[in-house]
């Protein structure tokens, strides 16, 4: 069937690319699947930065599914390039593993104590299941088994026998760099994750330039598998390839036509890849907006393959904020499987589809995931009474549901930060969480803490791992009567009231208007009074109360909102420790 672009009534950045993809892959293959790419390289924890190169063609990819065409979304898993480096904090991996810099990653022993056969799988894994989570449905390459099983062949021969056109083309780029400026480092809940690491953008040169002239191949070594060498001849005709190994001294001469062990350089490896697979759409990050990158370089080697440049949109850094008060982080770098165990797929999707891809965005980690959570509720509010904006629908309708479906959901999502407070009071105790949660509203109970699944558990592992722990609720045993014995009669009086009260307000609304309207009944006010109605003096006299609630029953000035904590205390030693 013919792909005909399909504008929606949103303006948001994905409908556009949409429209502008089907129309490009209509001129460019009409009635084939449109072709999006990603590509990932499993050197280590694969972070929200790079899940940028993943979830851009995957929102496209899946407004043209809407649309009932036919899409494949490839992602190539890089793990034929070479292990650089043995990256810090993972654990399982001591300096031992240098030795293996310069071999393939399937090459690379996994962590110690992992359960998968290779250094790539053990990082594509935490990848690939929180893909699934997301609802990211792909077509995985591994880039291992396309080149060892030959499917690359006439490709690697045919840029060998145009290895000067290629040469030509990279010369034009090649300058000397001047040196590096050293850079403080930043702190690693303010860093930016750099998404285009995982498209294999990381320095690496740009073919064998020995005295035998400039090759865009590289094989991995017969002896200690690293790519450490140079071609030192080649025939076209017989494709007889000779190289030697820097790191070992070995050298052997092989036919290029038989021979399965070795990658085309990155710069003609990506564009070649775009030929062969027949890419339409395919981003890259900030990097390749300069001259000589590898998205730049690719637009022109890609010719020499037959195939012409995808659309690529250069996308902006993803920042994170709480890093630093990590304590499951590992590598310094979060993943996408760290960020779902604090949040549901729909917040972590949304963050992703409500920004165009040159915005950058933080993924929270501290406290503003809660108000992040307040203003995604206020959202779905506004999509249930229909005064939403029709690019806010747009980037909601992405978070929810794909075209296969809708994503699963919390039957109940009660406020995040109310199930934080919860779970961080109750500290791990279901019955009593669900005893407080069930007073929340106690006109329509919950029954079970599953309605408020998985929400609460996102809720309470943030609390868990990311709250540090002089930051937790711990609730008094006993009165603090030192405390009880100072206070002045009108602190008492603000006591009396609030006990007296606490029976007839037993739920969150009337606990929260119970609260607020102490201090306005002993100034003379209505506890009704609005603050339009009251004078400033009031807020100064509602922090004095709050405050004193919270030494006398945390001892501390601060904590959960008043309401959730009463509740999560429970009445009758709300009035223990209240002195009653």
């Amino acid at each position: 069937m013919p792909i005909v672009a399909q504008s929606t009534e949103t303006t948001d950045w994905v409908s556009r690319f949409a429209d502008e993809v089907t129309e490009e892959s209509e001129r460019r293959a009409p009635g084939k699947p449109v072709v999006v790419a990603s590509g990932l390289s499993p050197s280590g924890p694969i972070h929200l930065g790079n899940l940028r190169e993943v979830m851009t063609p995957h929102l496209v990819a899946d407004e043209i599914r809407r649309r009932g065409h036919q899409v494949r979304h490839l992602i190539s898993w890089d793990d034929y390039d070479r292990y650089r480096k043995v990256p810090a904090g993972v654990p399982g991996v001591d300096e031992t593993w240098a030795e293996h810099i310069g071999k393939p990653l399937t090459s690379v022993p996994a962590p110690k104590g992992s359960p998968y056969p290779n250094w790539a799988e053990h990082f594509k894994a935490a990848m690939v299941e929180s893909l699934a989570e997301l609802g990211v449905e792909f077509d995985g390459i591994s880039q291992t088994e396309q080149y060892t099983s030959g499917v690359y062949r006439e490709q690697i021969l045919h840029a060998m026998r145009h290895r000067a056109d290629i040469d030509a083309i990279l010369a034009q780029y090649r300058t000397k760099k001047a040196p590096a400026k050293k850079q403080q480092q930043k702190p690693v809940d303010e860093a930016e994750l750099e998404a285009a690491e995982g498209s294999g953008a990381a320095a690496e040169d740009d073919g064998s330039s020995g005295s035998a002239g400039y090759f865009p191949y590289k094989p991995y070594c017969g002896n200690c598998e690293k790519d450490l060498t140079t071609v030192t001849s080649y025939d076209d005709d017989s494709t007889e390839l000779t190289y030697s190994c820097t790191s070992c001294g070995f050298s052997e001469t092989v036919r290029l036509n038989e021979f399965n062990r070795g990658k085309l350089v990155w710069k003609v490896d990506w564009p070649m890849r775009w030929a062969y697979e027949g890419v339409i759409f395919e981003p890259s990050g900030v990097d390749h907006s300069s001259p000589g990158s590898s998205f730049q370089v690719g637009g022109q080697i890609v010719g020499i393959f037959g195939g012409k440049q995808p659309i690529g949109p250069m996308y902006a850094f993803v920042g994170i904020s709480g890093m630093a008060k990590m304590s499951s982080s590992k590598g310094g770098v979060p993943t996408p499987a760290d960020a779902l165990k604090i949040m549901e797929p729909q917040l972590l999707r949304w963050l992703y589809a409500r920004r165009r891809p040159n915005q950058s965005f933080k993924v929270a980690f501290d406290q503003e995931i809660q108000r992040l959570y307040d203003e995604w509720d206020r959202l779905e509010a506004k999509v249930a009474d229909g005064s939403v904006l029709p690019a806010d629908a747009a980037a909601h309708s992405r978070a929810v549901r794909t075209a296969s479906g809708e994503l699963p959901r919390t039957p109940r999502p009660l406020p995040y930060r109310t199930l934080a407070s919860v779970a961080d009071i109750t500290a791990g105790h279901e019955d009593q969480a669900l005893r407080i949660l069930s007073d929340l509203d106690p006109a329509n109970p919950l029954t079970s803490l599953d309605e408020a699944r998985p929400r609460y558990d996102k809720a309470e592992a943030w609390i868990n791992t990311h709250v540090p722990a002089d930051q937790r609720t711990i609730v008094r045993d006993e009165p603090d009567t030192e405390l009880l014995k100072s206070l002045d009669e009108q602190a008492r009086e603000s006591l009396r009231l609030l006990l007296d009260g606490l029976a007839d307000n037993w739920s969150l609304d009337g606990l929260t208007h119970l609260v607020y309207g102490v201090p306005k009944v002993q100034a003379g006010f209505s506890p009704d009074a609005t603050p339009k109605e009251l004078p400033a003096e009031i807020k100064t006299a509602q922090r004095t109360f709050f405050a004193l609630l919270y030494q006398l029953l945390v001892s501390r000035d601060t904590g959960p909102r008043l309401p959730t904590l009463l509740l999560a205390v429970g009445q009758e030693r709300v009035r223990t420790l209240l002195g009653e």
